[in-house]
């Protein structure tokens, strides 16, 4: 068969899966094979099409792929829910004691086991709390305002 269908194949192969895909996957082959293609055409030797094809592929994958996708994803945002949490406010839902190992709050409507970021203080249900930090799955939280504490388990 003659290597001018072949190049031409793979470039658009490369092109088509890289349309299907977005993502930056086959586009470096296609110059590649767009090169042998040239090549083939200017009837260069069949080993110095593939020398091409591979030497060219690989350059684009080095040295342009790096930058491609720095630029092409720069608004990707951020989805961990771990970046987003600390620093939020939360609502106790279950009263937060750090010695009988209790408590939950609601973040931004999601339910997250709890305690206090003061061992001994203890933070009634309803109480605003912000989220200092996360130690596994438990939020560390510290109320925002002023909190009269009941430490001794008196009513």
């Amino acid at each position: 068969m003659n290597s001018l269908y072949i190049w031409g194949a793979i470039f658009v192969l490369a092109l088509v899966v890289e349309v299907a895909t977005a993502g930056l996957a086959t586009i470096w082959f296609a110059g590649g094979a767009l090169v042998a293609f040239i090549l083939r055409v200017l009837e260069v030797p069949l080993i110095w099409q593939v020398l091409a094809f591979v030497v060219i592929s690989l350059l684009l994958l080095a040295f342009t792929r790096p930058m491609a996708v720095k630029y092409l994803n720069r608004k990707t945002e951020k989805t961990n829910v771990l970046d987003k949490i600390i620093g939020r406010s939360a609502l106790v839902t279950e009263e937060i004691n750090n010695i009988l190992a209790t408590g939950k709050v609601v973040v931004d409507g999601m339910p997250w086991t709890a305690r206090s970021s003061e061992e001994e203080q203890i933070i009634p249900v309803g109480t605003e709390v912000t989220v200092e930090q996360l130690m596994g799955v438990k939020c560390i939280v510290k109320p925002l305002g002023n909190l009269v504490e009941n430490k001794g388990g008196e009513s």
